[in-house]
């Protein structure tokens, strides 16, 4: 199992980023996917979950600017990430639960400047 994170960079506060993190050695479309983060000197937080079936939740400092999808076709997952913040600055990971085991991408750091 590989979870493939892109999209993080750098951003202005208001501006806007998209996280991609494409699977792959897993039946991607049966499997609940999430998104977390890590701000330098916390805890991993989760910031997004969207279930096999589309239903989507949100850690309440995001809701309203980010959003969480999936395209099965492409075995992908997003985060559509608007009118970012200073604290919105994190390591940002895709994460799947499989077979009792926790997967992990690699990570791609978001940094947004004031």
């Amino acid at each position: 199992v590989q979870l493939q994170a892109s999209g993080g960079g750098l951003a202005q506060a208001g501006g806007s980023l998209r996280l991609s993190c494409v699977v792959s050695g897993v039946i991607f479309s049966i499997n609940d996917m999430r998104w977390f983060r890590q701000a330098p000197g916390k805890q991993r937080e989760l910031v997004a979950v969207i279930t096999s079936g589309g239903s989507t939740s949100y850690v309440d400092s995001v809701k309203g600017r980010f959003t969480i999808s999936r395209d099965n076709t492409k075995s992908a997952l997003y985060l559509q990430m608007n009118s970012l913040k200073p604290e919105d600055t994190a390591v940002y990971y895709c994460n799947l639960y499989y077979r009792n085991l926790v997967y992990w991408g690699q990570g791609t750091l978001v940094t947004v400047s004031s």
